[in-house]
């Protein structure tokens, strides 16, 4: 008894099927969503497939699935938007890729690709498209911060960007060289004063760079000084200006003060018509929130003319001929004055120096001078009695 086996239906069945796959019309999309900086070059990757047999004879993109007035979709490479910066690289066999060039938020669009061959009736369009998105970067970081603080900056997009990107940190225009790496956020610990300026992002091998924000480190006052104007010899009746410079962040509030007692505001301390009371030690003290700080002091050195000239009398009691009489004379002045002595009625002096020995009766005086001016004291009377006539009187 034989067995007659039917033909492998089920098989052969298969293989129609694979065939038909093959030979229908598809557009790939290989990354069906791109994320693009502005201003950069974008690479749209795809691959097509047709029916064998079939020749190609048109090839293009467009934005739109929608026909137009003549029954076509518009072919980008046609489009002046569009023709200076879109290059096909593809070819008409299987690769249908096109870089475009300097993409703005205009060029935000779906875009299809096409394809028509020898067969009026074999024409295909790519319908699932590609979604290009086109972003800038924005530098997100706190105002201000505090010196000694760490601070996060964050280089943000609005997309995820395809390319996987190399991030560079601008500080003032200056790239930071040793802030290039993977990651969109820039780190700096402990936060210097130095560190605070303009920030942008950019990414490695494209020209746009991110609009700047300002980064403010607070700090309390340091570098205190204060200056002297004029800077040379201050006369009395002059008139003096103090500076106080303080580094800090907020600008710091100024107080002068006179040895230890507070004498006024401001980062100008003015004195007009300066007199020798005013010779003392000065200091400022800067203050703002974070801290405070005082300079060194500085010395005001006021120079004038004698004034205050007097004479006294060292002994007291009766002078005998033969006796000194000592004289002193006193005088307030800067420089030290030159003290000489004078007896009224005589045109030449008698003497010099703080203190005088008078030997015989007179009217005497001092007179103090110094390169700012001269001043005489009132005169003493210094009398001297005769020995002779208190001998004669003694007998």
């Amino acid at each position: 008894m034989s067995v007659r086996m039917a033909p492998p239906l089920p098989l052969i069945f298969l293989l129609v099927i694979h065939r038909e796959s093959l030979e229908k019309e598809h557009v790939n999309y290989i990354h069906p969503h791109i994320c693009a900086l502005k201003d950069s070059s974008v690479l749209m990757s795809c691959t097509y497939t047709y029916p064998t047999g079939l020749q190609i004879m048109n090839v293009f993109w467009t934005k739109t699935n929608v026909k137009n007035a003549k029954n076509e979709f518009p072919d980008l490479s046609k489009d002046p938007e569009y023709s200076q910066r879109l290059r096909y690289l593809g070819d008409k066999q299987q690769n249908c890729t096109i870089r475009l060039s300097h993409v703005t938020q205009k060029d935000e669009h779906k875009y299809y690709f096409r394809f028509t061959t020898d067969k009026d009736n074999v024409k295909w369009l790519g319908k699932q498209g590609l979604t290009l998105t086109v972003t800038d970067l924005q530098v997100e970081a706190p105002e201000r911060v505090t010196e000694g603080d760490s601070v996060r900056l964050t280089c943000k997009s609005s997309c995820t960007l395809t390319d996987r990107a190399t991030f560079i940190w601008y500080r003032n225009s200056q790239p930071l060289t040793e802030r290039r790496d993977r990651n969109n956020q820039l780190l700096l610990q402990s936060v210097r004063r130095e560190d605070a300026g303009r920030y942008s992002c950019a990414l490695h091998e494209h020209t746009y760079i991110s609009p700047a924000v300002q980064l403010s480190v607070m700090y309390p006052p340091k570098n205190i000084s204060v200056s002297i104007s004029p800077s040379g010899e201050i006369v009395e009746g002059d008139s003096v200006t103090l500076s106080c410079s303080s580094d800090s962040n907020p600008p710091a509030e100024i107080n002068w003060f006179k040895g230890g007692t507070f004498v006024g505001s401001g980062r100008i301390y003015s004195i007009s018509k300066i007199s020798s009371d005013h010779s003392e030690e000065y200091k400022c003290k800067s203050t703002n929130e974070h801290g405070e700080k005082y300079s060194d002091v500085v010395t005001l050195n006021i120079m004038y003319p004698p004034k205050n000239i007097s004479v006294s009398i060292i002994q007291s009691g009766q002078f005998w001929e033969g006796d000194s009489v000592t004289l002193s004379c006193s005088s307030d002045s800067n420089p030290p004055a030159e003290i000489s002595w004078f007896k009224e009625n005589q045109s030449s002096a008698v003497g010099s120096g703080q203190s005088f020995s008078a030997l015989q009766s007179g009217r005497f005086y001092c007179e103090a001078h110094n390169q700012h001016g001269s001043q005489r004291s009132d005169a003493v009377t210094v009398t001297v009695k005769g020995r002779a006539a208190y001998l004669l009187f003694l007998k």
